[in-house]
């Protein structure tokens, strides 16, 4: 999957300004890590999946670019289940269920399976053999989504495995994704981050999806040591960069961050705090208002003029404000790159690739193209659910350092 021409005509026929924006990113990403520096990503669901976003960055992890990683409950739930996986859609009356508990439409979807997957499940847990059979030979529609989710049996199967996740997680005092990343394909960045040993983390605005995931991921550890661990992952960092992530107000300055004024009574009180001075943030955004935030911001501190006088942001700029504008606009360092993740991506893997010397084995492509609907066809057909047998290797590990304590 490593069509440079394609991505090198991705790049001409961005805007100007946006290859101004792209360019700066790269350069700051390329600096921090010739300099030793860490490079710190805030990914949101959705298309970061689709675009095969999240397995690019796996393996950024993988090739010592990207040094931790907060995500969604929704994308650990999807990477247990392999990303992204095909699935059959069917009308669930017709294969006997009641309609009032059924998704909007009707729709039931049965996850096509190759037969080493069906026997692994069969080791785990009860299956319907006759509703896949049914299923599977009833009329509907073949796509390729969101790995697990609805589909039966991978969706319940990540509902059930999450719940001996926890009873591991809870056992020996770590992080949900810790023991999950054990079990996890090596292109996932969950996989990928637990080889490598670098944090990744849920973020607490996005704990809850990905159904019983999100619920045992939010039960793992209290709300205080998550904080504290992402504070300590983006404390850090030198680059963050945000992809298609809303709510990262309460992410990267959340309550132990002192430059933007969140954690000023956590300092007060002792607690380690950190500051995001002088760090680079990026996001990449489709909304061009995040732009023109931070064009106010440099040309007279709009922004800071406005929370200064404690007055709304969108009047004094005329522009629909999201929360998260205002942390970034002000960082003196925030480079907004305008554009589709699916595009910019990799784009930027590309060029850090080049810069940095490095040979990445796999690069995305935006799912629209010929290449990105082949890119998602070998990311169904490779990266594996998660292992049940791996995850207690991490038990394991922890119960020996218990015992040499």
């Amino acid at each position: 999957m490593k069509n440079r021409e394609i991505i090198k005509k991705l790049y001409d026929k961005l805007s100007p300004d946006v290859k101004k924006m792209v360019d700066s990113a790269v350069d700051s990403i390329v600096s921090a890590k010739k300099k030793g520096g860490k490079v710190v990503v805030v990914t949101g669901s959705g298309p970061n999946l689709h675009e095969g976003v999240t397995t690019l960055i796996a393996e950024l992890i993988s090739k010592g670019i990207v040094d931790g990683v907060t995500t969604s409950s929704a994308v650990v739930a999807h990477e247990m289940a392999g990303v992204l996986d095909e699935v059959h859609r069917v009308d669930g009356v017709e294969l006997g269920f009641d309609e009032k508990k059924l998704p909007r439409g009707n729709i039931f979807e049965i996850t096509k399976m190759s037969d080493e997957l069906l026997e692994q499940l069969e080791k785990e847990m009860i299956l319907d053999h006759d509703l896949i059979e049914r299923g599977l030979s009833a009329k509907g529609d073949v796509i390729i989504k969101a790995a697990g989710n609805m589909a039966y049996p991978m969706g319940l199967r990540s509902e059930n495995i999450s719940k001996e996740i926890l009873y591991i997680a809870k056992s020996k005092g770590i992080p949900f994704e810790v023991v999950a990343g054990a079990g996890a394909d090596e292109h996932t960045m969950l996989g990928a981050a637990q080889r490598k040993n670098i944090p990744y983390l849920v973020s607490v605005p996005q704990l809850i999806g990905g159904g019983m995931v999100g619920i045992a991921l939010a039960d793992s550890i209290s709300i205080m040591e998550r904080t504290t661990k992402i504070a300590e992952m983006m404390g850090g960092a030198d680059v963050i960069i945000e992809s298609a992530v809303a709510l990262t107000q309460e992410i990267h300055d959340g309550p132990f961050e002192t430059y933007t004024g969140h954690g000023v009574w956590a300092d007060w009180d002792g607690y380690p705090t950190y500051s995001l001075a002088d760090k680079t943030l990026i996001r990449i955004d489709l909304d061009s208002n995040l732009k023109k935030a931070c064009d106010f911001e440099k040309a007279n501190s709009t922004v800071q003029q406005a929370i200064n006088k404690g007055l709304p942001k969108t009047k004094l700029m005329n522009i629909p404000f999201r929360m998260e504008m205002s942390g970034f606009a002000r960082l003196e360092n925030s480079i907004p790159v305008i554009g589709d993740i699916g595009v910019i991506w990799p784009i930027m893997a590309y060029f850090i690739e080049q810069k940095l010397g490095i040979e990445l084995d796999f690069i995305s492509y935006p799912q629209q193209t010929k290449e990105g609907k082949e890119m998602r066809k070998w990311i169904v057909e490779n990266i594996q659910p998660i292992v049940k047998e791996k995850l207690f290797s991490v038990s394991l590990h922890y119960s020996n350092e218990l015992t040499s304590i």
